[in-house]
């Protein structure tokens, strides 16, 4: 049986009368890329930061390597935050330096995209090569677990893509990876996802699983900013992406009557539900139980 790399058993995370994390259970596998998805505030990074240990858990049990994350097994970790961890008055290759013998590992070659910032101290960095000297502090040690926390965020489409190729590259070699993203391209390369909502873990699997049977209606009108209005107000789980209108789990004739009731015209079509869609349905079930 393959052993867990990453794991939590029932954790919940209080602040106060703040409930930050509550009752979940997941865990990362050698081999896989595993997705954290949730809106802001919907408890990643607080689960993120007990199953490294960098915070307490309220209740429950979290490991890191088969064991509780003392330092010994962080040794084992590469790990990416929000705020990169960098330090901003030090140079790329100082940054680098620093990182790889914390962890006694020799300093890593810079790629070819950053070669030209080695001298250049890392808080005058674009955000984007921040992010990828970042990237290269982690694996200079070739972890066995990876944790990465918003990882492209602020990154161009190129580099986004070349960093999930380094993040497939991990996973092939049997380094287990949790990464968060709100980059839906993203999410459909992980092996499994992991959707969180108010603190809770709502939904597991594949994109295919967790969509599941979940429809949605496609809405086409010229009057589109009124047409979001009216179904908003009706309670509807509508969606904008640009200026198409899109309602997921909806029934065409009710959303035909409310349309119409506000002097609407517009044309319904059954279309397949996004992941996002199921993320929006699944967050208005958790937050109505």
């Amino acid at each position: 049986m393959t052993s867990d790399l990453l794991r939590a058993a029932h954790v919940t995370r209080r602040f106060g009368a703040f409930t930050a994390v509550d009752d979940v259970s997941m865990r990362v596998q050698p081999g896989e890329v595993a997705g954290l998805l949730g809106a802001n505030g919907a408890g990643k990074t607080t689960l993120i930061r007990m199953l490294l240990g960098l915070i307490a858990v309220t209740s429950g049990r979290v490991e890191l390597l088969g064991g509780p994350p003392d330092r010994e097994r962080r040794r084992r970790l590469g790990y990416v935050p929000q705020g990169l961890g960098l330090y901003g008055d030090l140079t790329v290759r100082e940054n680098l330096s620093f990182s790889a013998r914390a962890y006694g590992a020799a300093a890593p070659a810079l790629p070819p995209a950053l070669t030209g910032y080695a001298d250049v101290l890392v808080r005058e960095l674009p955000l984007g090569a921040q992010r990828q000297v970042a990237f290269v502090a982690a694996l200079a040690h070739s972890p066995e677990v990876l944790v990465l926390d918003e990882p492209t965020s602020g990154v161009d489409v190129l580099a986004r893509a070349a960093l999930w190729d380094t993040i497939r590259a991990q996973a092939e070699r049997g380094a287990g990876v949790l990464v968060t993203t709100h980059y839906m391209q993203e999410a459909q390369q992980c092996d499994r996802l992991l959707l969180m909502s108010d603190g809770r873990l709502v939904g597991e699997g594949s994109e295919a699983d967790i969509i599941g049977s979940t429809t949605a209606v496609a809405v086409s009108t010229g009057d589109w900013a009124q047409a979001f209005a009216a179904l908003a107000a009706a309670g509807a789980p509508v969606m904008l992406a640009g200026r198409a209108i899109r309602v997921a789990n909806a029934d065409p004739a009710e959303l035909a009557r409310v349309l119409s009731a506000a002097g609407i015209e517009a044309s319904l079509q059954p279309v397949p539900a996004t992941i996002e869609e199921r993320m929006l349905m699944l967050s208005r079930q958790a937050k109505a139980s």
